[in-house]
């Protein structure tokens, strides 16, 4: 496969994560932690890729592309899980007082 294929394809994955998003407000904070813990080792390992790519691929533009989509996209789910996640542990912890 080549490099500018792969980088298509960590783009589609990204994007796919991006069009398939959860409704983190309906979980409980256990589910929300394992999601937060999922979408962090996504980004850890796409921008291991990522890095793969910048010594790999002649299409530097493409790479940079993709690390912005990357670093866009899991930052933005990254804030939205961390704002909910904070918000149900003070409502978990709250009731249970």
């Amino acid at each position: 496969m080549k490099v500018d294929d792969e980088i298509q394809k960590l783009i589609d994955e990204i994007s796919f994560r991006k069009s398939n998003a959860k409704n983190y407000e309906v979980m409980k904070a256990e589910d929300i932690s394992k999601e937060f813990k999922e979408i962090m080792r996504f980004e850890q390992e796409s921008f291991k890729k990522i890095e793969e790519f910048e010594r790999t691929c002649k299409n530097q533009d493409f790479v940079e592309y993709a690390k912005m989509i990357c670093r866009n996209t899991t930052g933005r789910e990254i804030a939205q899980i961390q704002e909910i996640y904070l918000k149900k542990i003070d409502e978990e912890y709250l009731n249970s007082k």
